[in-house]
């Protein structure tokens, strides 16, 4: 019998495969439905990423929020830890981090309200399928115990998949944007 993790593994596999390709073609501009969102939060702290690989780019619509509130990336501590998150702006010094993600070369902590966050794949009801390491649940239940937190997925519609192998554990989206839509959850 395949267990869980050989399940995930393999959707893992496929969704990748699916944000290669869209990744191979996007055109700029993608990150225009994100900035449209996040206009409506102003002021409001947000954590966005720096893309590695193929993920998505939010980059120009984590540059126009900075001009109105707190941007800040994640900054891994370890292995089984939840995240924290450095205070970023366009043009900050970056040092390279864990898995080959860009931090601030100088942190300054803060607990944003608003997380922009990659992943693998999404499914129709909110949930998503990231790389494996759980750090986006850990950090998502950590601070959706203190306060509400607003979880926005940020993916290529190529990303969507269904019937994804899920956990208890696992986090689920308040709202997904892609590239040419909007989902809430």
């Amino acid at each position: 019998m395949t267990d869980l993790s050989e399940i995930k593994a393999q959707a893992r596999k496929a969704a990748f495969a699916r944000r290669k390709a869209a990744f191979e073609t996007c055109r700029p501009g993608a990150a225009g439905r994100l900035s449209e969102i996040l206009a409506g939060h102003r002021g409001v702290s947000l954590a966005g990423y720096v893309p590695i690989r193929t993920e998505i780019d939010p980059l120009p619509a984590m540059a126009e929020a900075s001009a109105y509130g707190p941007v800040s990336v994640p900054v891994i501590q370890g292995a089984g830890l939840p995240l924290k998150f450095s205070r970023w702006e366009p043009g900050l010094p970056m040092r390279e981090g864990p898995f080959g993600a860009s931090v601030p070369e100088v942190d300054d902590f803060f607990e944003p309200e608003i997380l922009i966050v990659p992943l693998v794949a999404f499914d129709s009801n909110g949930g998503r399928l990231g790389y494996g390491g759980g750090f986006y649940d850990r950090t998502l239940e950590l601070l959706r115990a203190r306060r509400a937190t607003l979880a926005i997925g940020f993916a290529f519609d190529a990303q969507e998949a269904e019937n994804l192998p899920l956990e208890p554990t696992d986090q689920t989206l308040d709202m997904l944007v892609t590239e040419t839509r909007v989902l809430s959850f």
